[in-house]
Order: structure tokens, then sequence, then C-alpha cells
């Protein structure tokens, strides 16, 4: 496949049919309308369907029952939707059924949802993160793939940026290696066997098996699946001119692409700052940021929000200094381009924050 001109919603679109998506729902809400226009566009071409349904409460029981099916199979919304998914997400965790989930969110102030889960129970899913249109066609693509190694859905984090800047991309289909057979799948072969198939949240046998797992043993279970997740996925980051560091500025998703800018301008008028970005905001790459802030003095935690992975960046690295420099910051809409977010405004926060570490040092 060539590389194309696309706007990321579009692009995204393109990677999931690459992929293998076949079914796909969702209610529209802008920036993820743009996604579910461009899968409904896609979609009939390939043999696959895609609803739009009554509400992200339908839109994810689709789903649901189109991966059960063995189809691969997504959803998503902006966070708001996403709080009514909340229940189904933790729901598929115990029943162990793969689906990519798709946050495309206004602002990042989604973080504890996509990381910590407003379901209940014991679960985790991965999230992936990524700064821009080329890197987000190959997470995505690579989420479906961790969703069927795991068996476990995977949250994709997108955002207004990310849906309507325009890049040229290649979009065919990336190979991320062997997957185990799909044998759980319900596709009606063992119907009528007495010995069908069930995909549960609450057990993985039928109440009349001659050896079954009650309910509270198979919530047992909960721990080791996330173990596995944990040990499948290994975390990916992206970190630069941390090696002799004062100061290592941590930002994730489109944010982030403007502070790595900002740094490297900042690093060739000599100031010693450094760059770090998780990619993979679980599982968090902790160790990757102990070793990228060896040399630093201070962290600061870029992000439109209050303050949300400034928690994962303490837990992280406990012998040093680490701050919030972001802000909640967003246009008229609530969820367009968020007037913080220019270069200028950036290194001001970054020199600000260094200049009172400074002081702190000096006195």
């Amino acid at each position: 496949m060539s590389v194309e001109l696309l706007e990321g919603s579009d692009a995204l679109a393109h990677a999931m049919v690459s992929a293998g998506c076949r079914f796909f729902a969702g209610y529209p809400m802008t920036p993820f309308t743009e996604v579910l226009e461009g899968m409904a566009r896609l979609l009939p071409d390939v043999g696959g369907d895609c609803v739009n349904a009554e509400s992200e409460l339908e839109a994810i029981g689709m789903a649901w029952g189109a991966a059960a099916a063995g189809l691969r199979a997504a959803t998503g919304s902006v966070g708001q939707g996403l709080s009514l998914m909340q229940e189904s997400i933790a729901e598929l965790c115990f029943a162990r059924v793969p689906m990519v989930v798709l946050n495309m969110a206004r602002g990042q102030g989604d973080y504890y949802q996509a990381t910590r889960g407003g379901g209940h129970g014991d679960y985790r899913t991965v999230v992936l993160a990524p700064a821009g249109i080329a890197e987000a066609v190959t997470l995505i693509q690579q989420a479906f793939h961790i969703a069927d190694l795991t068996r476990n859905p995977v949250m994709f984090m997108g955002d207004y940026y990310l849906a309507h800047v325009i890049e040229a991309v290649e979009t065919g289909p990336a190979d991320f290696g062997a997957l185990p057979a799909n044998d759980w799948m319900l596709d009606g072969s063992t119907s009528g066997t007495g010995n069908a198939r069930i995909l549960s949240s609450i057990m993985t046998t039928k109440r009349n098996a001659p050896v079954w797992v009650n309910y509270g043993q198979y919530l047992e279970t909960s721990g080791a699946k996330i173990a596995g997740v944990r040990a499948a996925v290994p975390p990916m980051y992206e970190a630069g001119w941390c090696e002799d560091a004062d100061y290592v500025v941590a930002a994730y998703g489109t944010p982030a692409r403007i502070v790595r800018y900002v740094v490297g301008r900042m690093r060739e008028r000599g100031v010693r700052v450094g760059f770090f970005r998780p990619i993979t905001l679980w599982p968090f790459p902790k160790e990757a940021l102990v070793a990228a802030t060896r040399s630093a003095r201070a962290i600061g935690v870029y992000e439109l929000n209050a303050g949300q992975m400034i928690d994962d960046v303490l837990l992280s690295v406990r012998d040093r200094e680490a701050e919030s420099i972001g802000g909640l910051s967003f246009d008229s809409s609530g969820f367009g381009v968020a007037p913080e977010l220019t270069p200028e405004k950036v290194e001001a926060r970054i020199s600000a924050a260094m200049a009172r570490l400074g002081q702190e040092i000096a006195a």
C-alpha cells in the first residue's frame, strides 16, 4: 500500500481495517465521530459491518457479541461516552474477550479513567498513547494483536489533535508475530455436543459440568490474569537528551510532540533539559523513567489536566522531586485546540520550573 495524505481519524480507520477489524460500533461524539464515519465508509468494502448504535451501552454490547464470535472488533467514544462503558470493559476482562476500545479524548482529563478504569473488581487494560499519526497507525494495529495475545481489551488513547491533523502515512497491515489459536470463540461448532464453549464473566464451565469452577474461585484467577497481561506487554517509551539533564520533562500523547520540540530547541541553546514520553500508559514504563532521570535533580510533568500522570511518575521515581507543570486548558468548545499548548507557553512553563529549582538549590 502506498503513502497517502490522510486526516488522523481516517488514517486510524484505514489501519484498523488493515489489522483485520471487521466489526465496529459507536455512538457519534466528536472527535470519535470522525473515526466512526471512516469505519462506516470502509468496512462494507471488506465484508465488515459498522453500526451507529443508539448509545455507548449498545455499542460495546454489539462489539462484545462480535468479538465473542471470533471477529476482530472495536468500539470507542470520548471520555464521557466511555464512562457508560466501564462496567462492560471490566466484564470483558473477566470473560477473557479481546477487543480494542478507542478514547478519542477531549483534552487529557481521562488519564485516570484509562489507566485505573471505572469498572468493578480486579482488572487492568493495556493503554497505548501515540504522539502522532504514523505512530498511531502502528499502535492501533498492535492493539488488536495485544488484545488477541492476552484475551483482554486494549485501550487506545487518541485526542482531538490526532483526529484532525493531516499527515502522509502508510496504513497497510503490520506483522507483530504469531498468535495463539482462538479456539475459545463461540462459532457454533460445539453447540449440541453437551460440551459447548462458554464465555462468561463469572465462570469458565457450566454449572452442570462434572468439574466446575465457582464464582469465587474464578474471581481469584484475576490476579494471575493481570500479571500475565503485564508480562506479555513490555512497557514502551521514548526518551531524549536525558544523559546529563538537570531537569526532565515527562509528557504523553499529542502534547508530548510539542514538549519534545521545545526541549530540543532548549538543548540547542545549551539548556540541560531532557524529555521522556510513556507510550504504554499501562504498564507504565517506570524502570525506564528511573533510568532516564538518573542525573536529573527534578522532573516536570506536562499534561493538560489538573495532574494525573504525575501520580505514576511519583510512584516510579521516589528519590527526587516531581511536579506538575501543565494544567487545564480548553478552547471555548471544551474539546478543541488548547490555548496553552504552544511552544512559547510550554517553554515558559519549563523555564520557570527550572528557575525555581535553581533558586532552591542556591538557597
